[in-house]
């Protein structure tokens, strides 16, 4: 690691640098005498969007990941290395995509950017504690330009309506990511639950801290590259309602699969996120907010059974190992609400695109994420990347200099010395 890691960041980060030299440069239609108020407005809210949206990367989906004991430094830590990474890759490969010259940087790229590093943070809770930094940012660099393929062919070619990205974002991140977990597997993982691979009270309620800034801004998401108006204003209001309903519906079904009718904390950190997810490809459609409530209702359902009944048959049968529950937080619903897009078009409340090509961009994103995912799979399934032994997953020690491990240390040598003298 000492090597082989700074090694890979540094020429990562030297080519992010030539490459921006070569092909992007500053907008400059916003030059402040040329703007009229209307378009004031609208450049505003903008960086407001990607303020919200900044927080979701950056807070929600980095402290969402900290519910392992041992694993906190990592999970926060690691997804602002590959933010970092995915922010610069996003916007270059996307620019050269859609424009194949040099492209000028403006809001909405940004933006953009932001949407294609939520995808390889998606994947990476799939993998999380089991792969290496390395692996991460060589991960980022191959996922980004799959990912970003696929949005122009759902978007570009197929034009079908996915203003939240359910299908572009959360179930291409969350199968690329399952297919990934897939090809990496490791059985000694799985025989007998690995001992750091559990939560205590303190790092449950940091994760919950993340499911709430991600709670609150995800309007915000699924509503920034919406046309002003009419829609940008049914997309922050069908979410706001879909993941109020979710939650309740969340909240109940855990009560109900459980025991004693306890709740599940990773239930809750979760599932009342799904509502989000769901609503974002029919969420600028005029569906009306009972119709949001009724997806975000039933993606809530959906995700608390997937956590309580698909998640072990995954590991135990199909041999996918999903540390996160990726799949049930954004797999699913995402499968969900490209239903519910399709069922929207057949009943007339979508004017911009047709139920075969809503089926065609979920089925083309499921495609390219799985072929993409086990490919990136078979890259970093070779030993060179300085993937963790089994005994040494979902430890932040590994890769961090952690005050416990001294902690321990000291007290085990106290304990020594105190039975010699006994």
């Amino acid at each position: 690691m000492r090597f082989k890691f700074p090694f890979v960041a540094i020429c990562l980060q030297l080519s992010m640098i030539i490459l921006f030299g070569l092909f992007v440069g500053y907008e400059n239609k916003w030059q402040y005498y040329a703007i009229p108020y209307e378009s004031w407005v609208f450049f505003i809210s903008l960086l407001w969007d990607i303020g919200n949206i900044h927080v979701m990367t950056f807070l929600g989906f980095g402290f969402l990941m900290t519910f392992l004991k041992k694993y906190g430094f990592s999970s926060v830590g690691i997804n602002l290395l590959i933010a970092a990474l995915g922010l610069q890759w996003g916007t270059l490969i996307r620019g050269i995509l859609h424009h194949r010259q040099k492209f000028y940087i403006g809001i909405k790229n940004m933006i953009n950017a932001d949407f294609s590093t939520a995808t390889v943070l998606i994947s990476f809770g799939a993998v999380l504690g089991k792969i290496s930094p390395v692996q991460m940012l060589i991960m980022t660099t191959l996922e980004i330009p799959v990912f970003a393929a696929n949005e122009y062919l759902v978007g570009e070619i197929l034009k079908a309506t996915d203003i939240g990205a359910s299908m572009t974002i959360h179930a291409f991140g969350a199968y690329f990511g399952l297919a990934v977990a897939g090809v990496l597997y490791r059985p000694g993982l799985r025989r007998r639950r690995h001992d750091n691979e559990k939560s205590v009270y303190h790092s449950d309620l940091f994760a919950m801290i993340g499911t709430l800034f991600l709670w609150m801004f995800w309007p915000s998401f699924n509503s920034a590259v919406a046309d002003t108006g009419d829609h940008q204003y049914r997309a922050i209001v069908n979410t706001y309602f879909s993941l109020a309903a979710c939650v309740l519906t969340a909240f109940a079904f855990s009560s109900l699969v459980e025991q004693r009718g306890k709740l599940d904390m990773v239930h809750i950190q979760n599932a009342t996120l799904a509502g989000g997810v769901a609503v974002g490809t029919c969420a600028d459609m005029a569906i009306q907010p009972y119709g949001a409530m009724v997806i975000g209702s039933i993606a809530g359902i959906v995700s608390v059974l997937g956590f309580k009944f698909l998640t072990p048959i995954f590991a135990i049968k199909l041999r996918i190992h999903d540390t996160c529950g990726i799949h049930n937080l954004h797999g699913l619903p995402a499968v969900v609400g490209s239903i519910a897009s399709i069922v929207a078009v057949a009943l007339g409340v979508a004017d911009k695109t047709t139920m075969a090509k809503q089926a065609a961009a979920l089925g083309t994103s499921l495609g390219m994420a799985i072929v993409g995912g086990l490919l990136t799979g078979l890259i970093l399934k070779i030993p060179i990347w300085g993937q963790p032994p089994d005994q040494n997953c979902y430890d932040d020690s590994v890769y961090w200099e952690v005050q416990y491990t001294c902690f321990v240390h000291l007290k085990a040598r106290i304990l020594s010395k105190s039975c010699a003298v006994m």
